[in-house]
């Protein structure tokens, strides 16, 4: 008796070996996919939801009691500094009037009509 399987066994088996290693595969690309795809969702979800930018934001001296300048919300400087709060339009126009600095890339007081 011959106990060895056939050629055709061979390449039957061969098959399922292939298709089960394939169905694996997607399977696991498939969760990858609902992963990223959850995860773009929530980054989305919190852009959503994120508050707008403050409108204007005084910069304060490294003491925090002196106020160095005025900015408006989306001010490169201003990020840059670390040192700004939000304030409201009249507080950043009150700033302006007390001669707190306006600073020098943004020009909150032409945005303001505060001109000298």
């Amino acid at each position: 008796m011959n106990d060895q399987p056939s050629r055709l066994d061979l390449l039957h088996f061969a098959r399922r070996v292939v298709v089960q290693q394939a169905t694996a595969a997607l399977n696991q690309i498939d969760g990858w996919i609902a992963d990223e795809e959850r995860r773009e969702t929530e980054r989305r979800q919190a852009e959503e939801r994120r508050p707008p930018p403050p409108a204007w934001l005084i910069q304060y001296g490294l003491n925090r009691a002196n106020l160095d300048a005025v900015h408006l919300g989306d001010c490169w400087a201003a990020a840059k500094s670390g040192r700004c709060r939000p304030v409201s339009r009249e507080q950043a126009l009150d700033a302006l009037r007390q001669h707190v600095t306006p600073c020098v890339h943004c020009r909150p007081d032409t945005e303001l009509g505060v001109l000298d």
